[in-house]
């Protein structure tokens, strides 16, 4: 995604890598929020981030981790009614053909596909209700620096893995042999997904070879990769947020407007 979409602004021309030649996996993260000021505050303490506007206007903001652009921040909750959320984005090379197949096994579309030029997305939720969005056209400049500074990776918590990946991989040509497509592996009861060698999402519906729990919310879990894990949970619940679960290498937080993510060791990357 181009930096000046929600993303963030305009790459250096010779950085520029597209959804055509990377597809499939996750390209940018994204929060909706209904405070942009008091969103700002939070991940400042917590994760050390800094701001810069977008083309988009006052309610767009592109947080930086070391200079590099890893998540968008659109202060449009309340506006356009829509939940507080982390949402993943995934690399399409046609966002009419994604939005299609998605409705197609039955997934719905609750946003687009939108005109943020250069390129286009739209905000879908699969056929258990997880969100997720998919963007085409350029992605961030220097991509191989936002894949290091991105999340460490994304987890789906579903009901039925197996399901789920068969759904997101038609829909997103996961292990179709075409150069830059993603990879899959079953680990461990889990559904890996790998992108040039990387682990960049995992599917997991607990325990392998158990029924389906109809009690599971699925969503997609956001991990940004930390120095301290116990030192961002505490900055958390300082900031008006909260800490769902704590652990020495890994936290579950939320921020004051709601939105759950994850904080893990950078030692265990």
């Amino acid at each position: 995604m181009n930096h000046d979409t929600p993303a963030g602004g305009g790459p250096r021309r010779g950085d520029v890598v597209s959804t055509h030649s990377v597809f499939g996996a996750p390209c940018w993260v994204s929060l909706t929020s209904r405070d942009l000021g008091t969103t700002q505050e939070f991940y400042t303490a917590v994760l050390g981030w800094r701001w810069r506007g977008v083309k988009l206007g006052e309610h767009f903001r592109v947080a930086l981790a070391d200079g590099v652009p890893v998540a968008g921040i659109a202060a449009v909750a309340a506006m356009w009614q829509m939940a507080v959320a982390w949402t993943p984005y995934f690399a399409v090379p046609d966002a009419d053909v994604a939005v299609s197949r998605a409705r197609e096994r039955g997934g719905t579309a609750a946003v687009g596909p939108l005109s943020f030029p250069p390129g286009r997305a739209a905000l879908l939720a699969d056929r258990d209700g997880a969100t997720f969005g998919i963007w085409q056209g350029e992605l961030v400049g220097n991509w191989e620096a936002w894949r290091r500074a991105s999340p460490t990776f994304i987890r789906l918590h579903t009901r039925d893995a197996f399901d789920a990946a068969m759904f997101y991989g038609e829909i997103l040509d996961w292990a179709t042999g075409r150069p830059g497509c993603c990879q899959v592996e079953y680990e461990g009861g889990e559904v890996v997904l790998r992108s040039q060698g990387d682990i960049v999402a995992r599917i997991d519906s607990g325990a392998v070879e158990s029924a389906p729990d109809p009690s599971v919310r699925p969503h997609w879990q956001i991990h940004f990769a930390v120095a301290d894990v116990l030192d961002c949970a505490r900055a958390a619940e300082k900031h008006g947020g909260s800490v769902l679960s704590e652990a020495e290498d890994e936290a579950i937080l939320r921020d004051p407007d709601g939105a759950q993510f994850t904080v893990t060791s950078r030692r265990g990357r």
